[in-house]
């Protein structure tokens, strides 16, 4: 790769198959190693057969290790892992096991590895569960988020109002200790404060595990509160603040939801559509090494029939550049969905996402430089 030059290069991690991989997680290893994982099984969460995968690919290396196990709550589904290096070079798998095959039961786990840059995969030391404790301050605010911003939607004569009934759930200490799930790549502040992006389907809303810590202990923030507003990308600004892009679980028009934290995540303003559409599918934000930031996006309301990566020099004010990763007519069976996002330690862009074609399915693993996504609009 010659310096100002594009580049971009592609791979399956493993050949098309017929079994259900999705949810895919990439980092690089402290050796330069790169480490993905996906959940992979005959469904999502009513396939009691579902567990985490992984593979690793050596430094310098062009081929994908065979694939390797990483966790498995035997007769649950295990959904959406998310890998992590925290700044003593210890690694994380969050992930969750899906209890009486229901999202809103999901458990969330962690499992840490200090001995993981070995072939094959980690080995685990320790494993635990993250039970976090919204207290009544989750319930007001979503009630005045509701009160202040939303006149009534998603309203029927046989039903209460939809906020209404997100109020009163949220009423319910029980439920607010279950069912937050992954999905985005946790953050590190300055600080030293770990930000683990959380989301849930049973209140359509997102929250913020925090930890003051090192990961020994978790708190709840308030709730990121909107219509829909799931799966959270954090990516902090150079004021202090830190920005919440999510996908668009809520009423049409279908666009990224973005919220706004100035107080290191403890709360967050009510989540507002960008001019970015979104067709309900999960977006990463990723800050450059430059200062610039990069989004992986389905960037249309009709389908995840295509992949793109967006480019602003202004912290998000401006998406001024965009390439696409893959496209496809939007009548067909071919997807691209759910990126994650690194840059690694010598400059390049690494997104992992899922692939499906007639023929099955993979993870895709592509990187590329930011030369290859001005190229084609300088």
């Amino acid at each position: 790769m010659l310096l100002g030059q594009p580049f971009f290069q592609e791979k399956s991690i493993f050949s098309l198959q017929n079994k259900h991989v999705h949810g895919s997680s990439i980092i690089e290893t402290p050796n330069g190693d790169l480490l993905a994982c996906w959940f992979y099984g005959s469904g999502e969460r009513t396939a009691n057969d579902v567990l985490i995968q992984g593979s690793r690919l050596k430094k310098g290396g062009e081929i994908w290790e065979s694939v390797f196990e990483m966790a498995d709550t035997p007769g649950l589904p295990d959904c959406n892992p998310v890998l992590w290096v925290d700044k003593k070079n210890k690694l994380w798998l969050f992930w969750i096991a899906v209890r009486a095959n229901r999202w809103e039961n999901s458990m969330l786990r962690y499992r840490t590895s200090t001995n993981y840059m070995k072939k094959g995969a980690p080995q685990w030391a320790w494993q635990d569960d993250i039970i976090l404790k919204p207290g009544d301050t989750f319930a007001d605010a979503i009630q005045s988020g509701f009160d202040r911003y939303v006149d009534e939607p998603m309203w029927a004569e046989y039903a209460l109002p939809y906020a209404k009934l997100i109020v009163e759930a949220a009423k319910d200490p029980e439920k607010r200790q279950k069912g937050w799930m992954t999905r985005i790549h946790p953050i590190s502040l300055n600080s030293g404060r770990i930000l683990l992006p959380l989301y849930s389907d049973g209140y359509n809303v997102s929250i913020v595990a925090i930890s003051d810590n090192l990961g020994k202990n978790w708190k709840a923030s308030n709730p990121i509160v909107g219509l829909g507003p799931i799966q959270p990308t954090l990516i902090p600004k150079k004021d202090g603040s830190i920005v919440a892009y999510m996908r668009d679980s809520g009423l049409e028009p279908k666009r990224i939801l973005k919220s706004i934290s100035k107080d290191s995540g403890e709360t967050w303003s009510f989540a507002t559509d960008t001019p970015i559409p979104n067709p309900s599918s999960s977006v990463e934000v990723l800050g450059l090494k430059n200062g610039h930031w990069i989004m992986a996006c389905n960037d249309t309301e009709e389908g995840r029939h295509q992949m793109a990566i967006l480019l602003s020099t202004d912290e998000g004010t401006s998406w001024l550049w965009k390439r696409y990763i893959g496209q496809a007519p939007k009548n067909s069976n071919i997807s691209f969905s759910y990126p994650s996002l690194i840059q690694s330690s010598n400059g390049l862009i690494h997104i992992s996402y899922s692939f499906k074609t007639d023929e099955g399915k993979t993870i895709q693993h592509s990187s590329f430089n930011e030369d290859w996504i001005t190229v084609e609009t300088r």
